[in-house]
């Protein structure tokens, strides 16, 4: 009897799932993609020849044969010319509207081979520059704003002052962001809107610098001193500035072939300007949100989800702990190596938030279940986020969370262990060894920790996944770079930095896509080239597995598609 049940539902099943079969297989794809390189980030078929679309979603993948069965007459045939396809970028960690879009519209203060600021000199005509090459802006927000400087590549090796930026105008304010987006610097009148002078007090987790035997400002802002005037000047371009600012963030991303980005520390502001955004159709990606939690909780916690509406959503909380370790302010859990400029001795950085208070950001966080971002740089920031989550999990249970910590710069291999052990998904930063790898041996942690910044092999060890990120505006969005930076560790001077933490071209790739997919929520969608996937694809000039590691920077993004619409193709492809 049995074996005859057996037998009878054998055959029923047989039938059912021919059926299926029958049925998939007589679908006429919207576009059949082929004639290059497919990486899929599956590992069950990591290379294929084509893949079938049909509504935005992976309708086949594998042979060419096997794909091109979906082919009817009104199928579009893309040939990638020998290029390489692969899944659509994940932004692990950025800030895509707010700072994407300021340092797409701003004055470019970023050096070489980004940008062309070697010294104070140059980053003066640039802010020159700029006012009279964008009077309409200069009108409209009564200010001279750039980004991007860097204390590390200028040949005075220190940040510009107020006399140095009076010397710019001293009729507008002027406010440059330094590149880590944790420091800044004023001119006198844009210190006097601040309302800084030498009555004021330092704020909480911030520092107003003095000048030298005195407690006149200098005009250099760090951490929530900075913050208050960056906000405060950010609103100086109107609505309609605002606007026109997210959406070249935004189409800064799609260039450089991410479908799905992040705003990772959001302001009101700048979630109404999504809203609005998306609300009028135009924003092409799906954009991940994690508001501030210093700043408003209460959205976070009435509506974050997993459902994107017009391409946004509310994901999770954002919560930053400590600065910027190229800046010094990063808290580390020991003193500076050799910090440039006036420091006390044993100076270890800055806390941006007390323990209480990121205690209690995560019992709430754990308690209502929401995703919490949490910016770490140093040794000292992530004991604190690694105790603040214990403390939560054994209140609230453990759970699939995944906690995100971003950055991560300076750890010590204890601290991996730890964030193994509380399913924390580590959103790292390679790029740093290109941009300031030097730096941090010659300055921030010295020789011997320098090595282990970002330290991607310590996770690869662990069987652990992670994701790379930009972290854009800090540098521009640069998918290659990002590449480049997580295979090589190679630095401006040309050092390798920490060759054991080097991973390969296929686990930097998972970095970049399925690994922040599933850090999103959304590996059941995203992140890999599969069947019922959205065909959200990226091309490249060549396949990033097949070259000399050392040139993968110079690869380009020729098209990005977002669910088979093509949104972006480089000039002359």
């Amino acid at each position: 009897m049995t074996n005859f049940l057996s037998s009878k539902l054998f055959i029923i099943s047989t039938v059912a799932f021919t059926t299926l079969t029958s049925n998939v297989f007589a679908q006429d794809a919207d576009t059949i993609y082929k004639g290059g390189t497919i990486l899929t980030m599956d590992d069950a078929a990591p290379r294929i020849e084509a893949v079938a679309v049909k509504d935005g979603l992976i309708l086949a993948a594998g042979a060419a044969a096997d794909v091109e069965s979906h082919q009817g007459e009104a199928t579009r045939l893309v040939d990638l010319g020998g290029a390489a396809m692969l899944p659509g970028f994940v932004d692990s960690h950025g800030h895509v509207a707010a700072g994407g879009g300021m340092q797409a519209t701003v004055a470019d203060l970023l050096a070489p081979p980004d940008g062309d600021v070697i010294d104070i000199a140059s980053l003066q005509q640039k802010l020159r520059d700029w006012a009279e090459d964008n009077p309409d802006l200069v009108d409209v927000s009564g200010l001279i704003l750039g980004f991007g400087y860097d204390p590390a590549q200028l040949a005075e090796n220190r940040h510009p002052t107020r006399e140095d930026l009076d010397a710019v105008s001293t009729e507008l304010p002027v406010y440059i962001v330094h590149q880590s987006g944790h420091i800044g610097a004023g001119n006198s009148k844009a210190l006097e809107l601040l309302g800084y002078s030498a009555n004021s007090e330092d704020p909480e987790g911030g520092v107003i610098r003095r000048m030298q035997d005195s407690r006149e400002p200098d005009g250099v802002l760090e951490g929530n001193a900075h913050f208050a005037g960056l906000f405060q000047f950010s609103f100086s371009f109107g609505e309609e500035g605002r606007l026109q600012m997210g959406l070249a963030g935004i189409d800064s991303w799609i260039s450089y072939g991410f479908t799905t980005a992040q705003e990772g520390r959001a302001d009101p502001a700048t979630i109404n300007m999504l809203q609005t955004l998306a609300a009028a159709g135009k924003i092409k990606i799906d954009i991940a949100i994690y508001p501030d939690v210093m700043i408003d909780r209460e959205i976070v916690e009435k509506h974050h989800s997993r459902a994107y509406k017009n391409r946004i959503r509310i994901a999770g909380g954002k919560l930053t702990i400590d600065g910027s370790p190229q800046g010094f302010t990063a808290l580390r859990d020991k003193p500076y190596y050799d910090p440039v400029g006036d420091y006390p001795a044993g100076y270890s950085g800055l806390a941006y938030e007390s323990v209480e208070t990121i205690n209690d950001m995560f019992d709430w966080a754990y308690e209502n279940d929401i995703q919490m971002l949490s910016h770490a740089n140093g040794e000292g920031a992530s004991d604190r986020l690694i105790a603040a989550v214990e403390q939560a999990a054994a209140k609230h249970g453990l759970g699939d969370r995944r906690t995100v910590l971003i950055h991560g710069q300076f750890l010590r291999e204890d601290q991996v262990d730890a964030y193994q052990r509380l399913k924390v998904f580590p959103s790292l930063f390679p790029m740093h060894t290109f941009y300031w790898g030097d730096w941090h041996r010659d300055h921030t942690v010295g020789p011997d920790a320098a090595d282990n910044i970002s330290p991607t092999g310590w996770f690869a060890k662990r069987g652990m996944k992670f994701g790379t990120h930009h972290d854009a505006p800090v540098a521009n969005p640069n998918s290659m770079r990002v590449l480049a930076a997580t295979v090589t560790r190679r630095t401006r001077s040309g050092d390798i930095l920490g060759p054991t933490q080097r991973v390969d071209v296929m686990t930097a790739l998972k970095a970049m896509t399925i690994w922040p997919a599933y850090q999103h929520f959304e590996e059941d969608k995203k992140g890999s080239i599969e069947v019922g996937k959205l065909a959200d694809f990226v091309i490249l000039s060549e396949d990033p597995t097949a070259v000399d590691p050392e040139t993968l920077a110079e690869l380009t993004v020729v098209a990005t598609i977002k669910e088979d619409v093509e949104i972006y193709r480089a000039a002359g492809e």
